[in-house]
Order: C-alpha cells, then sequence, then structure tokens
C-alpha cells in the first residue's frame, strides 16, 4: 500500500534531508498533504515521498522555484486524469468495436438468429 501514511515528520526530514520546516511550507502551499492522526501528528505515506523527492528533484536539481513545481504538479496530475479518461474511452470503443463484429457475424450465418424482440401485431378484420 503505497498510500498507507507510516512516516512521521521527523523520519521524513532525516531521510530526505529537510528541514522539518521546509515540509510544512510544502504543506501551507498544497504541494504534499500528508494524512493526520487524531492527535493531529503528520504521517506520510510511501507516495507522499516520492512526491516530495520529485518535488526536491525539480527544485534543488533542475532550479525550478515552488511557484513553478506546483504548476508542474498540477499539470502532472491533469495528465494522469486524462490519461484514465483516454483508457476508459478506448475500453469503451474495444467494446462496442466487439459488439458490432459479434452482430456483423450474426448476420453472415447461414440460419439467422431469431430477433431479440417480438413485436406483436394484431390485426383487425373490419
Amino acid at each position: 500500500m503505497a498510500n498507507k501514511p507510516l512516516y512521521v515528520i521527523s523520519i521524513v526530514s532525516e531521510m530526505l534531508e529537510l528541514h522539518p520546516q521546509t515540509l510544512r511550507q510544502y504543506e501551507r502551499m498544497g504541494l504534499v498533504t500528508p494524512s493526520r492522526t487524531v492527535g493531529n501528528t503528520r504521517l506520510y505515506s510511501d507516495e507522499d515521498i516520492e512526491r516530495l523527492k520529485f518535488i526536491m528533484t525539480l527544485s534543488k536539481d533542475m532550479g525550478v522555484n515552488l511557484a513553478g513545481v506546483e504548476i508542474i504538479l498540477n499539470m502532472r496530475e491533469q495528465i494522469e486524469t486524462l490519461h484514465a479518461q483516454l483508457d476508459g474511452m478506448k475500453e469503451y470503443i474495444r467494446q462496442r468495436l466487439g459488439e458490432e463484429m459479434k452482430a456483423k457475424e450474426a448476420e453472415k450465418a447461414l440460419v439467422p438468429s431469431p430477433p431479440k424482440e417480438i413485436i406483436k401485431v394484431r390485426i383487425e378484420k373490419g
């Protein structure tokens, strides 16, 4: 479970060699959102740690300021959402194509399948 909260701020601070105040600043900016215990203690998940590593890569290694980091993270989330929507559309298209292929196969059959719906017609004499 990558999103299970496991680490308190002091451990994350040591793991990433970041000052706890920096982690608090990232949280205030909305760059990372650790879980909270009933006592309001911050708990970071493995997913949070990966996100923090990405933030550090952008800011320290690539020289992106925190406003730029925020924009990049937002764009990254939008891209992930679009990918999920695209995957859903692909699956929908595959299903529809499969249904159409089955219908065409049924039309080609030597003995056609009976209609799915039977329509009753009443003829009045008169």
